[in-house]
């Protein structure tokens, strides 16, 4: 290679980067029209903004010839309220290119996020916008991303309002600002209860840094907005839809089996996969044991991602956690593939060797092959009579998680995590290296954060 490749690289990539981004996407619009999706929760979504138009019961609706419920908080269907003024063709093209617009903007907090592999220092800025339109043309057509997309859902709206937050994670690079930290984990746990474990994560957090005598003021600012927010969209739904609000708050959003069975194939949670193990539709106490276990030692390894200064590992870690724990994980709900891929093909590079790239690149092929789609599935519930190698097929999400859940807590037990220069000090203090003028930078941050 010449001298002159490299600076030819940097000019020529952004170029190759966004034209393979296009061509992707063209391709992707292209195959899902000709596979003729239906967009059906979009469809749901526009139901639910037309009940609360006509001051309908929204969760006594059934929507489309699938006869599908309201599922989510009140809030979420005071934002659906525009959908039912627009065409159902403008609906679908709306939807398609805005979530292709979060899919990119996923990309770029997921790389902006993640610390190059000699440590020390979040990715340069304009490294990020390079990669996140490459990035990008490959995630659109992991099975997440695709089905999202196809059932016109809002995961990658939810997933890139969490990620919107992390930046504000000590170590995340942005400490100005802070007026709105919080508000899209607020935000989205209004939108989708799940997110809501990112509150807990963040006060665990705060306690922890405190008994170890750290700094446990960013995590409790984080906490106390995301909690404002949260209580200030559920407080506004509650004004406009009072009857609904009152029986949604009051036990529908309990009501776990509304969104439908959970042995079905697409529910890639711990319950389902307890069921389809378990034969039957309702394991009970076997998913209540395994989900206060997995809770807790995934809000743990994520606790110990924060304090090392690694925000990437400890958002994706919780988003990941979340989504084990939760009664229904639906397929398309793991977009947060994206990032965990990213991750662990970080680590292996890092990392070197055989063993550690070769997981790595079974952990993202399992969320390219659609191979949870190769076992019976249908209304005739075969998953409930699985035998082995179709229950394995069917728990691949789950089982890539917890092996992530791993790799997670092998980096949170490292020292020296990423200390970018608008860090601060988490938990106990870790002996380094620091020039002068990155301590006082950080002696910057922690006063401008005082100040709030």
């Amino acid at each position: 290679m010449t001298a002159a490749s490299p600076s030819r690289l940097r000019r020529t990539f952004p170029v190759r980067a966004t034209a393979l981004c296009l061509v992707s996407f063209a391709a992707f619009w292209v195959a899902q029209r000709l596979a003729g999706v239906t967009m059906v929760d979009l469809m749901v979504y526009r139901a639910e903004g037309r009940a609360v138009l006509d001051g309908a019961d929204l969760y006594a609706l059934r929507a489309t010839e699938n006869d599908l419920p309201a599922t989510y908080p009140p809030f979420a269907a005071l934002l659906f309220t525009p959908l039912p003024l627009l065409g159902t063709g403008l609906m679908r093209t709306l939807a398609t290119a805005g979530n292709l617009l979060l899919l990119l903007a996923l990309a770029l907090l997921t790389l902006r996020l993640v610390t190059d592999r000699t440590g020390g220092r979040p990715l340069p800025p304009g490294l990020a916008w390079l990669g996140a339109p490459a990035l990008a043309a490959l995630a659109v057509w992991s099975e997440p991303v695709w089905t999202t997309l196809r059932y016109g859902q809002i995961n990658l709206l939810i997933t890139v309002l969490v990620l919107w937050d992390a930046r504000y994670l000590p170590g995340g690079g942005l400490a100005r600002g802070r007026r709105w930290a919080g508000a899209g984990i607020g935000l989205a746990a209004a939108i989708k209860l799940t997110p809501a474990l990112f509150i807990a994560f963040l006060l665990l957090t705060g306690v922890v840094a405190a008994v170890r005598g750290g700094a446990a003021r960013p995590w409790s600012v984080l906490a106390r907005n995301a909690v404002l927010w949260f209580l200030g969209a559920t407080a506004l739904a509650a004004a406009v839809l009072p009857r609904d609000s009152w029986q949604f708050w009051s036990g529908t959003f309990l009501a776990a089996d509304r969104a439908g069975h959970p042995e079905q194939t697409a529910n890639q949670s711990l319950r389902g996969i307890l069921a389809r193990l378990l034969h039957t539709a309702d394991p009970g106490l076997w998913w209540l044991a395994a989900a206060l276990l997995v809770g807790a030692a995934g809000l743990g390894v994520a606790v110990g991602a924060a304090l090392r200064g690694r925000p990437a590992w400890a958002a994706t870690t919780c988003g990941a956690t979340a989504l084990l724990i939760s009664p229904v994980s639906w397929s398309h709900h793991w977009v947060w593939c994206v990032p965990m891929a990213v991750l662990v093909l970080s680590e292996a590079v890092r990392l070197g060797g055989r063993w550690h790239r070769a997981g790595a690149a079974g952990l993202t092929t399992v969320f390219l092959t659609y191979a949870l789609w190769w076992v019976p599935h249908g209304v005739e519930r075969p998953e409930l009579h699985q035998g082995p190698v179709e229950f394995v097929l069917s728990a691949l999400y789950p089982l890539a998680a917890l092996g992530f859940l791993a790799a997670a807590a092998r980096v949170a037990s490292r020292p020296g995590g990423a200390q970018g220069p608008d860090a601060e000090p988490a938990g106990r203090p870790v002996p380094e290296q620091r020039d002068p003028a990155g301590a006082e930078a950080d002696r910057a941050g922690r006063q401008a954060l005082a100040k709030e």
